[in-house]
């Protein structure tokens, strides 16, 4: 049977929930929990003062009263041209996060085949990405492209984006918080899109796609459940670019996606 949540708490929840979709958040996940007890336990005098049980509660009762009810806008279509095109009118001319006033030229959203096997998921724009509007076509992107080759298919066979889709100033890491805030777009990517397998390049794609704080050395060499897609973890095309040695470790990477998707492994690995 629903909980019944006190007025005051509906509304902030609401309230809360409308700001999120404003940033273009949509995904919200509950966690199983057990009874929360009564309900004037459920009511805390404070956020601050929630507790992650409360917190838990507090989600299952609002997913009953159908607060999330609202859907994405490529709800409803199987054609994932159209999702992407319907997702890219949602992202509009984004000033979800800081960005925006940073210094950003365009919006780099995506490229590739909408029905691709295989994507390729980095970290975010550069200088030539955000000048061109498509990621990866500077330095690193040329190596990605001759990734892509070695593994037997063409840069227009996958699709390549990013976890961010404003270049950062001074090429600098993405912040959490714009991670956190433009990440939800390219989870609806992953999801008109879906891919047999994700190749997360990088640390900082790796940790924001898995949630999971670990160095590139424990990342590599395994599988990943991501949402039902298998996802493997490989150097940045960037970093390969600064340390040539990893190409090699790179290579086995990309054998074990190949061999994932039903590609044949040349006999010699690509330089």
């Amino acid at each position: 049977m629903p909980r019944t949540l006190d007025p005051h708490l509906k509304r902030a929840l609401a309230e809360r929930i409308r700001y999120y979709r404003e940033l273009g958040i949509y995904d919200l996940y509950q966690r199983p929990v057990a009874d929360a007890g009564p309900s004037h336990e459920l009511q805390p005098k404070s956020r601050d003062e929630m507790t992650p049980k409360y917190k838990a509660a507090v989600a299952v009762a609002v997913v009953e009263e159908n607060l999330f009810a609202a859907p994405k806008p490529e709800t409803g279509t199987t054609d994932p041209v159209k999702a992407l095109r319907l997702i890219r009118e949602d992202l509009g001319d984004c000033t979800r996060c800081p960005l925006h006033k940073q210094g950003r030229k365009q919006i780099v959203f995506g490229v590739g085949n909408p029905r691709a096997e295989l994507m390729f998921i980095g970290e975010a724009p550069g200088a030539d990405e955000d000048q061109q509007g498509e990621p990866f076509v500077g330095r690193a992107g040329q190596l990605l492209n001759n990734m892509i080759k070695a593994m037997g298919l063409r840069r227009e066979d996958v699709y390549i984006a990013n976890i961010i889709k404003c270049r950062p100033p001074g090429n600098r890491t993405p912040e959490r918080d714009e991670c956190e805030t433009c990440s939800p777009f390219l989870m609806r990517q992953i999801s008109a899109i879906g891919p047999k397998a994700i190749v997360a390049l990088g640390a900082v794609a790796a940790k924001t796609l898995l949630a999971i704080n670990a160095p590139m050395a424990e990342f590599r060499g395994h599988w990943y459940d991501f949402r039902g897609t298998k996802l493997a973890v490989t150097y940045h095309p960037a970093f390969l670019l600064r340390d040539p040695r990893q190409k090699k470790e790179t290579w086995k990477d990309l054998q074990m996606v190949m061999k994932e998707l039903g590609l044949a492994v040349p006999a010699k690995g690509a330089e």
